[in-house]
């Protein structure tokens, strides 16, 4: 009886996480032939045509995303995802990049689409 309990109990709790949707920008994403599905990663930047940088929704300044990937903690285990705009200037994401590097992120992905 309890294992039926605790079944139900996981069960409604995998449900209700696959209810609570992502909420995201359209962005024109670069395509590639390798492009791969990674393990949702713990921070996920965006960055906007007109080279501003979000983060959930939040528009951040290169220093205030350095002191957001700081404070996570573990820093050297942090994974950052980067999705730009095909519009996006290739200088606005090596901007980007470097706060990364700055904050001493060493895990850093480039979000495509698959071809």
């Amino acid at each position: 009886m309890i294992d039926v309990m605790l079944f139900l109990l996981v069960f409604f709790i995998m449900i209700t996480l696959q209810m609570i949707t992502d909420k995201g920008l359209k962005l024109q994403l670069p395509s590639s032939s390798e492009a791969k599905v990674l393990p949702h990663p713990h921070f996920v930047l965006n960055i906007l045509k007109g080279g501003s940088v979000e983060w959930k929704g939040k528009p951040l300044s290169l220093s205030e995303l350095v002191v957001v990937l700081r404070g996570d903690g573990d820093v050297a285990h942090t994974q950052v995802t980067i999705a730009a705009d095909k519009a996006v200037p290739f200088q606005d994401f090596v901007h980007v990049m470097d706060a990364c590097q700055k904050a001493g992120v060493t895990a850093i992905g480039i979000a495509t689409k698959a071809r």
